[in-house]
């Protein structure tokens, strides 16, 4: 059995790990927050992007695009796919990495053409142990999420959809929910579907599209992309941090469950010591007094 001094030690150490557990419960909460009111002040925008496509659909219903699917469409071609997956750069996140990774394992059995392009550097050395080749990385984009890393992301997959080297873009993310739920997603990216708009109300103003309303749909299509990655980087790097808060608070449980184990294990030495020396202190004072009677009744 362990002495005290050694349980004394595991206490210590236990509770330095609970010092960096809250550390980083802190931290993750600090930036979580602040990168949810970054993309709130953007939302705005997108969104009226979102309802201005809706708008060109509703004028025009023969408007042709090709960032969406024609009335003709016959089904997918030959040509290979492409995926962009966001992962974490860091671990400790619970099975969030994990989760990305198994949902854009399910796109690859599919279609194992499909061409990566990966966020995090956590996806990326997974896919290099496991001798899967990643078309590119965007490096620093998983801790810091920025509109101008996603026009980066964006302009990438569009030059790819654009010169036919790719017949479809999927799009691996992580989505916090309202109620601080999270989920990996596999969504289309492109082409984009005219239902995904049916939902803007009709306007009975009419409106002039300069030079033309394909023109204005094509040049809006990007920006309105541009903003769904954006979205799809900042809700997959909330998600981390709170994975990792959950991740850190469980460990904090954990520590603490296991620092009242090592307590009352170091109580129960403690007092074991105490009853011991006090019984060796009774037995040496009871052989004294004996030695001393002894003495006396020799003399």
């Amino acid at each position: 059995m362990a002495d005290t001094k050694v349980i004394k030690s595991r206490i210590e150490s236990v509770k330095d790990t609970q010092k960096i557990a809250k550390a980083m419960y802190l931290i993750s909460s600090a930036k979580m927050r602040k990168a949810k009111a970054e993309l709130d002040g953007t939302r705005p925008y997108f969104s009226e992007l979102r309802r201005e496509i809706g708008r060109i659909f509703n004028y025009f219903e023969d408007v042709e695009s090709d960032y969406f699917y024609s009335k003709d469409y016959k089904g997918p071609t030959d040509k290979p796919d492409a995926c962009l997956v966001i992962t974490a750069d860091k671990g400790l996140s619970g099975a969030y990495n994990q989760n990305a990774i198994k949902e854009a394992e399910k796109l690859l059995s599919i279609n194992p053409d499909t061409k990566l392009f990966v966020v995090g550097e956590y996806g990326r050395q997974y896919f290099k142990r496991h001798n899967i080749p990643v078309e590119q990385s965007f490096l620093y984009t998983a801790q810091n999420p920025t509109m101008q890393r996603a026009r980066e992301i964006c302009r990438t997959l569009l030059d790819l959809y654009e010169s036919g080297a790719a017949d479809e873009i999927y799009l691996v993310y992580t989505d916090l929910k309202r109620d601080i739920n999270q989920s990996a997603e596999s969504i289309r990216l492109l082409p984009l579907e005219r239902k995904d708009f049916s939902d803007t109300e009709k306007d009975d103003r009419r409106f002039e599209f300069w030079p033309d309303a394909k023109s204005v749909l094509d040049s809006i299509v990007p920006a309105f992309l541009t903003g769904f990655i954006y979205s799809a980087l900042v809700d997959s790097f909330c998600s981390e941090q709170n994975a990792r808060m959950l991740a850190m608070s469980a460990s904090n449980d954990n520590a603490e469950a296991i620092k009242s184990r090592l307590t009352i294990q170091y109580n129960r030495l403690r007092q074991a010591e105490i009853t011991r020396e006090i019984t060796e202190v009774s037995a040496g004072a009871k052989a004294q007094l004996k030695k001393r009677k002894e003495g006396g009744e020799q003399s």
